[in-house]
């Protein structure tokens, strides 16, 4: 991709995002009543490695990656763990999180607001990276040296998951209104790969109404 296209690509996404209301079914484009069965699984899956006797995934810190006004954050990531930070580049959205995530928000410590592709977590800082409907606005190349960076910043058995929209079709589909890519499984792991990482383990979310792109899990360290 060309510079300017580049370029292009992701203020086009940073606009979308903007004109995006800073609510539940702003976060999840109209599909609000999907939030608890999408946690639901997300915490099943998360647990698989937090009560890993032999290789135990600890609970100190967690970052949510793409975290809009922190849904992810309340429902999910501060009941499993001590700390959280938040990366979000609409700077409405990192304004209305804590008053969003309500008596919990204390426990919220650093507000990045930034976008992935520049964004570098502090080394070996995070049990946990969580990266949730967020990844197919990068670049390829860019989700490539994100997943090296946050590979970087995992403590001793940290790991990142990845949640994301995937294609049926084997082939990459684009969304011009914001801006984003939606990947196949196989371009998914060919890209953890490149990024140097293993794929630990993957899950289906299911129950999502009809119509809507097959999503998955993915644990990758």
């Amino acid at each position: 991709m060309a510079d300017k296209e580049k370029a292009e690509f992701y203020s086009k996404g940073k606009e979308y995002w903007e004109m995006v209301p800073a609510t539940i079914d702003g976060m999840l484009g109209g599909f609000s009543e999907i939030s608890t069965i999408d946690i639901q699984a997300s915490a099943r899956f998360l647990n698989m490695f937090l009560q890993n006797k032999e290789n135990p995934v600890g609970h100190i810190k967690a970052l949510d990656c793409g975290a809009g006004i922190g849904r992810v954050t309340k429902h999910l990531l501060l009941r499993y763990f001590d700390k959280v930070d938040i990366v979000e580049q609409n700077q409405n959205f990192i304004d209305q999180a804590r008053k969003y995530i309500g008596e919990p928000a204390d426990r919220v410590e650093e507000l990045y607001c930034c976008g992935l592709q520049d964004f570098t977590p502090v080394v070996r800082k995070y049990d946990v990276i969580w990266c949730q409907w967020v990844t197919g606005h990068l670049t390829d190349t860019d989700f490539v040296n994100f997943l090296s960076r946050c590979k970087k910043g995992l403590k001793k058995n940290g790991l990142m998951i990845i949640k994301d929209n995937l294609t049926s079709s084997g082939e990459v589909d684009n969304d011009n209104q914001d801006s984003s890519v939606t990947r196949p499984r196989e371009l998914m792991v060919k890209l953890f790969e490149e990024a140097g990482c293993s794929l630990l383990a993957e899950r289906k979310q299911y129950k999502l109404p009809k119509g809507l792109y097959e999503v998955k899990m993915f644990a990758i360290r």
